[in-house]
């Protein structure tokens, strides 16, 4: 619902107090004692006190109380702000500021337009608070009425006002509009090129992201630890190793190897670019480690198949009086369902309330479903997203239709299928899906009937593609396309290395392409220029023998591609890590790290 910038007073102000006791000066000892409150409730003991001194309206304690409280408890916040009898707009930021970084951000809004309505002008500080507030709640439209007010009053060319405006917009999805305020930049301002930097990478455009580092750097400008946390999750994203090891010797030359923030981007870039002894080296090297780097070291572990490591870091991470969060307990359920854990799992998924205080969200309820899953315990799973307190995501029910594909289980998948089409049908892979299951079990009336839906439903499956970086350059390919200047080369050697392969006994899998019309050829074809191939032999011939190739692929790896890359290690004596939608894949003479179990 869109909200606009009139009179809405959150409370009613109160009467305006003695101005003897408003005057008065508190002692030290409660002021003193704010910075120590660790909590609401202390907080709460400390406001007792100061009214039984009779300076319950005393502007500088009630500012400093209201700042001291936390985003959780912004009804009280606003408690004490309706105390006072004329905020000014140092207060009003304050508990805008409070709202901005609580679980309802567009509240902000109304305190803004309370502000307007008091007569009381913002300042320099008051437009990045309430834009902020805006890109939290995704809230574009009350997010373009501030933009409004700012050209308005004159604040959107300040130098806070423009990179908040810029993360606006790219936070509420509108980046060419960021864009376009970034081409208003004299290109001098940092900030403004770390709201766009930051912009790309949440955006999903690394390539771009990095781009900008390099102008940035190209101006005269000297990064800050923002730029390097953004321009290391582009690198994570790209799978760009090189360029991440390039980043990190800056990061080292520069100084801003003592942020653990910092420390905890490369952990993460090391582990998601494949390479787990740097992100190994950086954990152990960390003099301070705080909850989120010890939680992307067990990520870390767990996606590249080392369940028991990631279990074992955990347990000791409790034993140093780390507090665990949500995310050390995504990396510790994702580690107990690749690794086959089950009941270890299950535990840890019990204790997460309990014990450590951790509300599970919908992503730690994704795992159980895939931890049962995974196991063969589909009806268990069904149960499990059925019974849930929160109306179950598309991608609970994707976990298990996918898992119903991987156990053959055809009627259980159809009733997923069923309940994914009531939350969202218009992804293409589920009908690919639920068809191949179909067509595996004979079922080819259903399998018509699947196809003609997804074409009424303009449902189009997700194309193929995979990532590999040679030279510091990442290359992209697509499944079957020519769109790469070396994509015929790399589609000959895509043909040799098949029937080299096939001279040492690979048989392509063609179990999985179910269209009844093909023979069996046409099914070879079909899987012979999927886009991880086309990378690996890309790799192949640009890089020197023994180079490790490391490729990242958008979706889920096949079992075709997966038999391949482990002969292809074996035949040309190469390590290969692929990274695909679920994990990573260490391909090494002839195995590969996951057991064939991904």
């Amino acid at each position: 619902m869109s909200r606009t910038f009139t009179a809405s007073p959150l409370c009613p102000t109160k009467s305006k107090p003695n101005e003897a006791i408003a005057k008065e000066t508190p002692p030290p000892l409660p002021l003193s004692l704010l910075g120590k409150c660790t909590s609401l409730r202390q907080l709460q003991q400390l406001h007792a006190l100061a009214i039984k001194s009779r300076l319950q309206h005393h502007p500088p304690l009630l500012t400093k109380l209201i700042t001291s409280c936390p985003p959780s408890a912004m009804d009280y916040a606003r408690r004490l702000f309706d105390q006072i009898p004329d905020p000014d707009v140092v207060l009003f930021n304050t508990l805008s500021r409070g709202y901005s970084r609580s679980d309802d951000p567009i509240q902000a809004v109304a305190v803004f337009a309370r502000m307007l309505d008091a007569g009381v002008g913002p300042d320099d500080y008051s437009f990045p608070t309430l834009l902020k507030a805006c890109a939290s709640a995704k809230a574009l439209e009350e997010g373009r009425q501030a933009h409004g007010a700012a050209v308005k009053l004159g604040f959107a060319d300040n130098i806070y006002v423009l990179p908040t405006l810029i993360s606006m917009y790219a936070e509420c999805g509108e980046l060419n509009v960021a864009r376009a305020l970034f081409a208003r930049t004299d290109g001098r301002c940092v900030v403004s090129y770390n709201s766009m930097i930051t912009a790309c990478v949440r955006s999903s455009r690394p390539s771009e992201a990095l781009a900008l580092l390099r102008e940035l750097q190209a101006n005269g400008l000297k990064p800050t630890d923002v730029t390097m946390l953004s321009a290391l999750s582009s690198c994570a994203l790209l799978g760009a190793l090189e360029l991440g090891k390039w980043i990190h010797e800056y990061v080292r030359k520069n100084g801003f190897g003592s942020f653990v923030k910092v420390n905890t981007a490369l952990i993460d870039m090391y582990a998601k670019c494949g390479s787990l002894e740097d992100a190994i080296g950086v954990f152990d090297d960390m003099g301070s480690k705080d909850t989120q780097a010890w939680s992307a070291m067990i990520v870390a572990y767990a996606i590249h198949g080392h369940g028991s490591k990631a279990i074992s870091l955990f347990e000791e991470m409790l034993k140093e009086g780390i507090k665990p969060d949500g995310i050390t307990f995504l990396g510790v359920l994702y580690a107990c369902s690749h690794s086959g854990k089950v009941e270890e799992g299950l535990g840890y998924f019990r204790s997460m309330r309990g014990r450590h205080g951790v509300i599970p969200g919908i992503k730690h309820y994704g795992c159980v479903v895939d931890l049962l899953a995974r196991a063969g315990r589909l009806d268990e799973a069904y149960e499990f997203i059925d019974g849930l307190p929160m109306q179950p995501t598309p991608i609970l029910w994707r976990t298990l239709l996918s898992a119903c594909g991987g156990h053959g289980d055809v009627d259980l998948g159809k009733r997923a299928f069923e309940r994914i089409l009531e939350l969202d049908d218009t992804h293409g892979g589920d009908y690919v899906i639920i068809s191949n299951m179909c067509a595996s079990d004979g079922r080819w009336e259903d399998v018509n009937r699947i196809r003609q839906l997804m074409s009424e439903r303009g449902a189009v499956k997700v194309p193929g593609c995979s990532s590999i970086e040679v030279a510091n350059t990442v290359h992209e390919f697509f499944s079957g396309d020519g769109k790469h200047p070396q994509s015929e080369a790399a589609h000959r050697m895509v043909d040799e290395v098949v029937e080299r392969l096939k001279s040492v006994g690979y048989v392509p899998d063609t179990s999985r392409v179910f269209h009844v019309d093909m023979g069996e050829e046409e099914k070879e074809a079909s899987l012979r220029y999927h886009s991880e191939k086309l990378a690996i032999a890309f790799g192949l011939i640009n890089t020197p023998p023994g180079t490790t190739l490391r490729v990242v692929k958008n979706l889920r790896v096949c079992g075709d591609c997966h038999s391949m890359a482990k002969m292809v290690s074996m035949a040309f004596d190469r390590e290969i890590v692929l990274r695909d939608l679920n994990r990573f894949h260490h391909f090494k003479d002839g195995s590969c790290s996951c057991g064939d179990f991904w």
